[in-house]
């Protein structure tokens, strides 16, 4: 029979430190002292809920004296909506639907609370079949062939 050895004792797995016991100050100052290396780098803003930089603090943004706004939607245009929509009888919540936006958005254009969008405003452009962009704002709509 093979001699086997019964004092020998084999350890097939051995648990090491969780991440939060390796993160600790006891255990960084115990590898500290048995001479392993270290690498430690602190993360700015770690655990907080500090999702945007702000780069300038409140007392410049309040000695600043120049406003800066983003550029809104003429009443000229909004007027020229209103009147493009009425002429084919469409409701702001139908003109909405036709191109696919929310009604809420017509209502902004009209009343020159938005923000211009070139896509948004090109789908109305079609819709009604006025311009609404360059010199001839309120003229008819030219189609234009498209290229192949």
């Amino acid at each position: 029979m093979a001699e086997s050895d019964w004092d020998t004792v084999t350890i097939l797995r051995k648990k090491g430190p969780t991440v939060a016991q390796s993160k600790s100050k006891q255990a960084v100052a115990a590898a500290q002292r048995r001479g392993e290396e270290l690498d430690t780098t602190k993360k700015w803003a770690a655990g907080q809920n500090k999702q945007h930089v702000i780069t300038k603090n409140t007392a410049k943004l309040d000695r600043e004296t120049e406003e800066l706004q983003h550029q809104r939607v003429s009443l000229e245009v909004g007027k020229v909506i209103q009147q493009g929509r009425q002429n084919q009888v469409l409701t702001q919540k139908d003109l909405a639907t036709k191109i696919n936006e929310k009604p809420q958005i017509i209502g902004d254009y009209e009343s020159g609370k938005a923000i211009p969008n070139n896509q948004v405003m090109g789908k109305i452009e079609r819709a009604i079949g006025l311009k609404l962009r360059g010199k001839d704002i309120g003229k008819p709509l030219e189609a234009v062939p498209k290229k192949k």
